[in-house]
């Protein structure tokens, strides 16, 4: 496999294990990232290491000029995207819905929401067989929130991923004759950083003994599967969503 992969969120945690695997599986790599930007670096010197091209691009994908000035950078270095992980979130911090307020949801809908429209409509623009695209494959990174609803602790969170899998699904069906395929996943407890962001580094000790499997994901788990949906493997896959998410 050969191709050109866009990674948002890139520089840890489920994004990283993505764009990492992505470079094993032969694509050269668009590391897309907010704040660390010596993060991104480490993750593109671990790709260069495998042999594929990697670059680093700070791009906040709460802002639309900022992603169209992402892809216009990765098609200058690296050639038209043929591969797309919408993976960057905006976390919560865990709460009731008493505690929601417009000012708080506006960054996350911006981020979890906004962000992943532009982007797919980008790389659509650059993949799409009717505007001479070699067409494509985009992987969403949703939630298992999604089917839990996290009352009481993240409905917000939960709202956002629900809208990226609308996305998922009607773009799926819009695009499907245009040689794009469009597929999500819902990461259930992943070992990340997400939990010290949310406020709860404790979380994957007490969750993980209540789940069917009686542990946390892995990063790398997550990967495995997305790569598996960009593949050429999973051609005849689109408008789907998997969870995974030990059972739960």
């Amino acid at each position: 496999m050969t191709g050109v992969l866009i990674v948002t969120g890139g520089s840890r945690g489920i994004g990283a294990a993505c764009a990492i695997l992505g470079a094993r599986q032969g694509y050269d790599v668009c590391v897309n990232y907010l704040e660390n930007g010596a993060r991104a670096d480490g993750v593109v010197a671990a790709i260069k290491a495998l042999g594929r091209r990697a670059i680093a691009v700070q791009a906040d994908m709460a802002n639309e000029p900022d992603i169209v000035r992402m892809f216009e950078t990765v098609d200058a270095e690296l050639g038209a995207v043929t591969a797309l992980i919408n993976n960057a979130a905006r976390a919560v911090k865990y709460g009731p819905t008493s505690r929601v307020t417009a000012e708080s949801l506006a960054p996350l809908w911006a981020t979890n929401i906004t962000g992943p429209f532009i982007a797919s409509r980008e790389a659509v623009k650059r993949m799409s067989t009717r505007s001479g695209g070699k067409g494509g494959a985009i992987c969403n990174i949703s939630s298992i929130g999604v089917k839990l609803l996290g009352a009481g602790a993240f409905v917000d969170y939960a709202a956002s991923k629900a809208a990226l899998e609308a996305l998922t699904l009607g773009l799926a069906q819009e695009v499907a004759d245009q040689g794009i395929r469009i597929t999500a996943v819902r990461p259930g407890l992943i070992d990340t950083e997400i939990h010290v962001k949310s406020g709860n580094p404790n979380r994957v000790a007490e969750v993980a003994p209540t789940l069917p499997l009686k542990r946390a994901g892995t990063p790398d788990e997550v990967a495995a599967v997305v790569l598996f949906l960009l593949s050429a493997q999973a051609s005849y896959v689109t408008k789907t969503i998997i969870d995974i998410a030990g059972g739960r």
